[in-house]
């Protein structure tokens, strides 16, 4: 069974992956000593401040606070010490440049034992922020310490050029591309600038949907890759430097403006992104920092229909809602997917009201498996099993495919493959004025459950097999053979959780749910 799940997953691997997994296991991390000084100042408009992880010499990311004690520090699971190398709180609001000047020097010092901040993901995130507390600091840096400065980041880009994450491509491989872009235009380097130029090209092309998503459909990852794109196109046009500088320009600014449009149009109206997929809140800009950004850069966009990214959203003086009845688009890189087909957040008069379970974790672990996985989503599944097979923390095996057959403002249907071709899932979201109607069919007389996980603010008051009653709307029942109240936990942060109601739902064939105000 384990061969051939990982034949399955295997199945969606570009050569290239293959290819790079290989190599990237065979060649090992080294450290090259190259000199490239900068003597020009390096302009640009103000960026996004971030978060103050930084506090009386300890480190607080992911919600999980320590004493500095190593850069290789991994008690707390490879995403913290992954944090803990990116240096974020060199961009914090109250960095001061005498504290910042300590962490780099401290960062050089002890690079030589430094495995994991030799990783290219690290590099490359860390590598933006050196750059740019640089040119916030600019004149009060002196020449020696600029020196070594300049000398220590050249050879970590180096590096980064010689493993860009093709065995990963997705959000990794881009993120790469957008911090050696910026290196070429702070260094005025010929070579990082083509080879940049090109991954720029190439991988916004082809992970910006047409509809101004990132292609893996996460709010989270589009917030971060947007905000990274627009780092690019600040100092790429405050700075020109290469010939074609402007022509690439252009091309960023209009990827930014579709990005932007499309972040107008999946939030909510309180300005808040829905959870759907990897998404956790206090990890990326938040939308308002974004857009005031756009706008320090003479940005001018609107929102953009949702259309390929498989979201859609309901609205109405009452009811807010955002569905998920698309494909996994990055088939190649579902890292950051889950087995979550037709599932959906609903807010009721401004409030959360249903709720994605959310992500705690990137440790793989049961819970980051059972995050993944179809029960913990507002969605239906058979016999148990996952419409989409999760596995290993990040990956995925067979995958549902999905068919829509009626896409409307007010109405979509759609029906997925993901419990095999004889147990087909079609599922029916309707708005009405105050009501949202929720329609299942099954094709097969198994047993299906159909899940609903309400926000820890909602009570219920009473249920039965006719009718939940909660303090916000009233959920009425068709077609039900079951009902149990289960406690559960959700996470809108890393490493919190909330309490909450799963109302688990058991039919056979049909059934059908109207939330009511």
């Amino acid at each position: 069974m384990k061969v051939l799940l990982l034949l399955h997953t295997i199945y969606y691997l570009k050569l290239k992956q293959i290819i790079y997994q290989l190599k990237n296991r065979l060649i090992h991390s080294f450290y090259t000593d190259h000199i490239r000084l900068v003597e020009k100042r390096i302009q640009y408009i103000y960026f996004i401040d971030k978060l103050e992880l930084l506090q009386q010499q300890k480190i607080s990311t992911l919600n999980l606070s320590d004493t500095f004690t190593s850069w290789n520090e991994t008690k707390h699971g490879m995403l913290w010490a992954y944090n803990l190398n990116y240096m974020d709180w060199l961009m914090q609001k109250d960095m001061s440049f005498e504290d910042g000047t300590k962490w780099i020097d401290k960062f050089i010092r002890e690079l030589p034992y430094n495995k994991i901040g030799l990783d290219p993901y690290p590099i490359a995130l860390r590598g933006m922020n050196w750059i740019k507390f640089i040119a916030l600091h600019g004149k009060e840096i002196p020449a020696d310490t600029k020196k070594q400065w300049d000398n220590s980041l050249y050879s970590q880009y180096c590096l980064l050029e010689k493993k860009l994450e093709y065995h990963l491509l997705g959000n990794h491989l881009l993120e790469d591309a957008y911090s050696l872009y910026i290196a070429a235009i702070y260094f005025f380097d010929k070579r990082f600038f083509r080879k940049a130029s090109k991954l720029l090209y190439r991988e916004l092309e082809e992970q910006i949907l047409k509809d101004g998503a990132h292609y893996e459909q996460s709010p989270m990852y589009h917030c971060i890759l947007l905000d990274r794109l627009l780092d690019c196109y600040n100092l790429s046009t405050q700075n020109i430097r290469f010939d074609k500088q402007d022509e690439l320009n252009l091309f960023l600014r209009e990827k930014a403006i579709r990005m932007l449009g499309h972040l107008e149009s999946i939030i909510y109206q309180d300005k808040t992104i829905p959870l759907l997929n990897d998404s956790a809140n206090r990890i990326a800009p938040i939308p308002i920092q974004l857009f005031e950004y756009g706008k320090r850069l003479g940005l001018e966009w609107k929102s953009v229909p949702l259309g390929e990214c498989g979201y859609r959203k309901f609205l109405n003086s009452y009811l807010e809602a955002i569905v998920d009845v698309g494909d996994i688009k990055a088939s190649y890189q579902p890292g950051h997917s889950h087995a979550d087909t037709f599932n959906y957040e609903l807010r009721v008069k401004g409030k959360p009201f249903i709720v994605d379970t959310g992500i705690s974790t990137y440790n793989k672990t049961e819970r980051r498996q059972y995050e993944r996985s179809t029960s913990a989503h507002n969605t239906v599944s058979i016999e148990g099993k996952d419409s989409s097979e999760v596995w290993g923390g990040f990956r995925m095996g067979k995958r549902a495919k999905v068919r829509v057959w009626k896409d409307s403002v007010d109405m979509v249907k759609a029906s997925h493959d993901g419990f095999g071709r004889a147990n087909s899932h079609t599922r029916t979201f309707e708005l009405k004025a105050d009501v949202f109607e929720i329609t299942d069919s099954v094709s097969s007389d198994k047993n299906a459950i159909s899940y609903i996980h309400l926000a820890p603010e909602v009570r219920i008051e009473s249920y039965s097999l006719q009718e939940i009653k909660t303090n916000l709307a009233t959920i009425r029942l068709t077609g039900f053979k079951s009902i149990k109240v289960l406690d559960g936990q959700i996470s809108k942060e890393y490493n919190t959780f909330q309490q909450i109601k799963i109302v688990e739902l058991g039919f056979i064939r049909e059934s059908k749910y109207c939330i009511l105000i």
